[in-house]
């Protein structure tokens, strides 16, 4: 199983996803772009993608001038019937990459948030287990309109696209179930300053929240990543379903 995870800020963790992938015994494969703008030159040499979030906007071509490449790419593999996952900032792009509209500072979420399930996230392999409520980390201030053809999974007041789904298994997720307590803590000790802006008090709550909130949110973010890896694992089964005898 060889995955491509593009990283579009530096030093950013996969957490509960890293976790699945390593059960899954995956290779992965990184592309910081943040450094060098390098992409996956084609979708043949992985099964499949993963784009992660980051502090620019999925509209900033001009000073990320890879991000339409990028777009395109996520498009190739989920044409190809190919897993793809967009988380925050990659769910962003992923709506473009699909047509829809992309929201700038209009859905800002900070910390822990309740996330609803709709009727068909509870059906789908993703968010089945969740039932029809969680909570999960959130850092965001965009959003996106729902692409033609997709599936809402998840929602919340200030974002009413907090999950969904394209054909298979292209998948984007506005919320950070990758976040575990270990990425949160890597957060918390390298951007105070930011999240003293933006979510004034939340340091010095921070164990209490953590008390609060991280043990159920790391439970449903790993059973999250473990749904996703599968898909990949699906894929492979089917593929070689397909192979005659």
């Amino acid at each position: 199983m060889r995955v491509a995870v593009v990283e579009n800020m530096r030093n950013t963790g996969l957490g509960a996803l890293a976790t699945a992938l390593d059960e899954a015994g995956a290779e992965i494969e990184w592309f910081r772009v943040w450094r060098n703008g390098i992409l996956p030159p084609d979708i043949a040499s992985h099964d499949a993608l993963v784009v992660l979030g980051g502090e620019q906007g999925a509209l900033d071509d001009e000073t990320h001038p890879y991000l339409p490449e990028l777009a395109r790419l996520a498009r190739r593999f989920g044409d190809a019937g190919k897993a793809v996952l967009g988380i925050c900032l990659g769910s962003q792009i992923l709506a473009r990459a699909y047509g829809a509209d992309n929201y700038l500072g209009t859905a800002r979420e900070f910390g822990w948030h309740s996330i609803g399930v709709t009727d068909e996230g509870r059906a789908d392999p993703l968010l089945s287990a969740l039932g029809g409520e969680f909570t999960m980390f959130e850092w965001h201030a965009d959003t996106f309109s729902l692409p033609a053809g997709a599936v809402r999974l998840a929602s919340s007041p200030v974002a009413e696209n907090q999950a969904f789904r394209i054909g298979r298994a292209v998948y984007g997720t506005q919320f950070h179930f990758e976040a575990d307590r270990t990425v949160i803590e890597q957060w918390k000790a390298e951007f105070p300053d930011t999240i003293e802006r933006i979510a004034p008090g939340w340091l010095e709550s921070y164990a209490e929240l953590t008390a609060q909130h991280a043990g159920g949110a790391d439970a449903a973010g790993l059973a999250i990543a473990r749904a996703w890896v599968g898909q990949i694992e699906r894929q492979e089964v089917e593929m070689l379903s397909q192979v005659p005898a």
